[in-house]
């Protein structure tokens, strides 16, 4: 009796292994997917905010703004960082200053969960890119 009941449970211990596994490693995929998400975010914030330091200077044009972010972008590793929007408002208004907004749109993928949302419903919108965006305000000079 107890052999019969020892081979019951290495069965059951390995459907539960066929279980778990599968979840963990999902876990732990996205862990590094959104630890990468995020990293990707303060690039984007800190190139929105190197663009507006560029902006707020008098003698920079929207063309030095920009090659500025893209520049940033690119030593921050981002792939895709010539088509990421740049918007450059100057002179918005900020109390009783003017000031320079930058707009940093950029579209991020997932590697492995957006495959992953994919197999789960290929007719949503779930796995498409979706698009990260940053601004930086700062008070021009007088």
């Amino acid at each position: 009796m107890r052999t019969t009941l020892r081979k019951n449970e290495r069965g059951a211990a390995l459907i539960e292994t066929a279980i778990t596994i599968p979840l963990v490693l999902l876990v732990c995929v996205g862990i590094f997917e959104f630890g990468r998400a995020y990293q990707t975010w303060q690039v984007l914030t800190n190139a929105a905010r190197e663009g507006a330091r560029q902006a707020i200077l008098i003698d920079k044009s929207d063309a030095d703004v920009q090659s500025t972010v893209q520049n940033y972008m690119k030593a921050g590793g981002l792939p895709k960082y010539a088509t990421a929007g740049v918007v450059i408002e100057r002179n918005v208004a900020l109390g009783t200053n003017t000031a320079s907004r930058i707009t940093v749109n950029y579209p991020f993928n997932f590697m492995v969960l957006n495959g992953v949302a994919q197999l789960v419903s290929k007719g949503s919108t779930a796995g498409k890119p979706l698009t990260m965006q940053s601004v930086a305000l700062m008070r021009n000079e007088s």
